[in-house]
């Protein structure tokens, strides 16, 4: 028979850290919100990130995605540091120890936690040195203005773009290939060595779709 006292012994299974109702804590009294760790989180309203968009639309014109992609990539940068050291303490191992299918619901669960949307990783074309990353549900599409013939997710293709680069070590580049402002039903992003996704971009501008740009990059790197 098992007694308490044995199960007492027993290390505690980690649970899933990034749960919301444990990961974000509020005290309504000075409105102001925590992670599990006592860092200060920020929520953002729907206006806010419109204003942003409109703002920099007045502003910078042609260049807001530049903008944004360049403030995301700082964005990313200490989003990777953070995700790092809260994954690798709580879990009691490196974040490289981790398993795939580990890091990914991580992942996963922390997009969805921050209000970021869904994310979801297809390294089907590993093997031609891409990694797709396709998300929905995205704030920052909600918030940018629709029907412009480019996809307008920068800031969230910035982020993927320091956090892959740092997770693996090599600078990557990040194109988004389709977009929910565009009537996609989510977004898709790919990631690569720099010159290996650098066509990409041409192809976009030719109005080319996801799997059409995809078909040509694995066609490309098979030459």
């Amino acid at each position: 028979m098992i007694s308490v006292a044995d199960l007492v012994k027993e290390p505690v299974i980690p649970g899933n850290y990034y749960a919301a109702d444990a990961y974000v804590q509020g005290d309504f009294e000075t409105g102001l919100i925590e992670n599990r760790k006592g860092a200060r989180l920020i929520a953002l309203p729907d206006i806010f990130l419109q204003a942003i968009y409109a703002g920099l639309d007045q502003e910078v014109g042609q260049a807001t995605g530049v903008v944004l992609f360049n403030c995301g990539r700082w964005w990313g940068k200490n989003f990777y540091r953070r995700f790092v050291a809260e994954v690798s303490e709580y879990y009691g191992r490196p974040l490289a120890e981790m398993e795939m299918v580990e890091f990914l619901q991580c992942l996963k669960e922390c997009w969805k936690t921050h209000g970021w949307g869904r994310i979801d990783l297809d390294v089907s074309f590993y093997q031609q040195g891409f990694l797709v990353v396709t998300t929905w549900d995205s704030p920052f599409a909600a918030a940018a203005p629709k029907n412009t013939g480019q996809p307008q997710c920068a800031a969230e293709a910035g982020i993927l773009e320091s956090f892959f680069s740092q997770l693996t070590g090599r600078d990557l580049l990040c194109v988004q290939t389709a977009c929910e402002t565009l009537g996609a039903t989510n977004n898709y992003f790919v990631l690569g060595l720099r010159e290996r996704v650098e066509p990409a971009k041409a192809w976009l501008q030719e109005g080319q779709n996801h799997n059409t740009i995809m078909e040509r990059l694995c066609r490309a790197q098979a030459a």
